[in-house]
């Protein structure tokens, strides 16, 4: 069944009311996302092929049931199709949306709300946040990193976007265990064989992060939580929908600032593969219930959700309306924590259980997001200090089973430093990139440049050392005491390494400059405060 409808096709009023179904809110909600099945039947059109120089007009809708992609199997027929919807009735999924034809004045925007934190979606693009008083406060954060594209040229997002929900249709077809019928010509299926292989070893210390976002077209936040909770029996013990989870698991992906050099989906993706490789070790393993495995892994996920770019002293001193909503406390967890909660009832991730229990998820979701405040740092690692001396911590009891979530999703959350020179070296260049970005706007609007945050004054091995030195060292030290195993002396091993490493490039910086030579004290005033800051960011 195909069906075609043009302005040339149909007067102008029956137009304008087929794009004000479209552009309604219940439309946008039934196909934003892919996998999001349909809940009404579509009408059945007349039966009859589509002339081409029809479908390559703008504004066309197309319908096709018996084809793979837009009745056409080659990928290069693509562009010639403006506007297209494709709907396969097969399976009620929607395969791809693409609306180019509308822009951002005439989509509508479907809200979410969640307690306190109002945040405004839209198919095409974000509508500006509240800005507080001050006047350069017309920054957009989510295009806070985005670099400059040439004009006419088509964004490698969208091209990625493209033929990862082709990608992401094969999945769920063979996770559901449905037969491959009429295969996606557009798929590469050496690229899946090669992200599956790499999926078998996603416990290794050494997995690769970058290289699985590359063969994943940039979805590697979405295939590996998915893996990881299929792999756990979750999705089975606790009676998922499998097309929620991947719902909410792309918009999860979807809310992560991927402009941002070092805050990203693949950010996220890292810290869940990190915390996967902390839940097997062996006291973990024995002792975690499947309950505090969700929770752990749906943290790591959503940690840093619709992180600015920017860190919280940023938002304070520009009046931001988030740090004036969370009364300038824990600003940036609160509302990741709060985004993640928009999300789950936005999707019913959990509406088949009692609400006593959704309520709880949510609650403890939170108290895991908030533990990753670095600016709470000390205060957790004097407490996971005196339970290791005491030999206090009791895995049989809940609260202790949950205090050792937060620190393990504290260690996952910076242990890029831990990581194998190659991996780490990439993770502290985007980390400063972005630490640098800021102060060039905090210079550019004559701000009191943020620590850490000045390009002139300080370089990426000198940041990184003192960050090593006093935030990241003493939290794995004493994680090796609770968990003396080999990952953890692994761990150790790197650390020590990549600071060596960092530390033989930090002379060649400081001796090209005067000024480091006539104040070598200068960078270690006052570590403690200044690493910090810097991890505020991190975190």
């Amino acid at each position: 069944m195909r069906f075609a409808l043009s302005k040339s096709l149909c007067g102008v009023a029956q137009w304008d009311r087929a794009l004000h179904v479209l552009q309604s809110p219940y439309w946008l909600r039934k196909t934003r996302t892919f996998g999001e099945r349909f809940l009404y039947n579509p009408i059945s059109f007349a039966d009859r092929p589509v002339p081409k120089h029809v479908l390559s007009r703008r504004g066309a809708i197309s319908f096709s049931s018996s084809s793979s992609l837009f009745g056409a199997p080659d990928p290069r027929q693509l562009s010639q199709r403006r506007g297209a919807i494709s709907y396969d009735s097969s399976d009620q999924t929607a395969l791809y949306i693409r609306m180019l034809a509308v822009t951002n004045k005439t989509i509508k925007p479907s809200f979410v709300f969640t307690p306190g934190d109002v945040r405004v979606r839209s198919q095409v693009g974000f509508e500006p946040e509240r800005r507080g008083s001050h006047p350069y406060l017309g920054v957009d954060f989510r295009t806070l990193h985005s670099r400059a594209e040439s004009a006419g040229s088509i964004p490698a997002r969208r091209i990625r976007r493209l033929f990862s929900f082709q990608r992401h249709l094969l999945s769920s077809r063979l996770l559901r265990g449905a037969p491959h019928l009429n295969p996606l010509h557009i798929l590469d299926e050496d690229y899946c064989g090669q992200a599956k292989c790499m999926l078998e070893k996603v416990g290794s210390w050494n997995f690769d992060i970058f290289l699985f976002d590359r063969l994943t077209n940039g979805n590697s936040l979405v295939f590996l939580t998915f893996h990881l909770l299929n792999q756990y029996g979750l999705i089975e013990l606790f009676q998922l929908d499998m097309v929620k989870v991947r719902r909410f698991l792309v918009l999860v992906q979807e809310d992560y600032h991927n402009q941002n050099p070092y805050h990203n989906a693949v950010h996220a993706a890292d810290v869940t593969q990190a915390m996967h490789c902390y839940l097997r070790e062996p006291k973990l393993a024995q002792s975690l219930t499947s309950f505090d495995i969700l929770l752990g892994l749906l943290a790591a996920a959503t940690h840093d959700l619709d992180h600015p770019g920017v860190n919280q002293p940023f938002l304070i001193k520009t009046n931001h309306y988030l740090a004036a909503l969370y009364r300038n406390t824990s600003v940036l967890e609160n509302h990741h924590w709060r985004s993640a909660v928009g999300l789950l009832r936005e999707t019913e991730l959990f509406s088949h259980l009692p609400a006593e229990d959704s309520l709880s998820i949510e609650r403890q979701l939170g108290s895991l997001i908030l533990a990753t405040d670095i600016s709470r740092q000390n205060e957790y690692l004097s407490r996971f200090r005196t339970h290791l001396d005491e030999n206090s911590l009791c895995l049989g009891n809940a609260s202790h089973r949950h205090f050792v979530l937060q620190m393990a999703l504290k260690c996952a959350d910076i242990c890029n430093p831990c990581r194998p020179w190659e991996l780490s070296k990439q993770w502290s260049e985007k980390v400063t990139e972005e630490f640098f970005h800021q102060g060039d706007i905090e210079k550019k609007h004559k701000l009191e440049i943020s620590p850490l945050c000045d390009n002139e004054a300080n370089t990426i091995a000198s940041v990184q050392i003192g960050f090593m030195t006093y935030v990241v060292e003493p939290l794995f030290a004493e994680w090796a005491r609770f968990s003396d195993t080999r990952l953890s002396q692994t761990m150790l091993g790197h650390l020590g390494l990549n600071k060596a490493s960092w530390s033989a490039m930090e002379p060649e910086a400081s001796g090209s400059s005067e000024e480091g030579e006539s104040e070598p004290g200068r960078a270690t005033e006052e570590p403690s405060s200044r690493a910090l800051s810097q991890g505020s960011q991190e975190s």
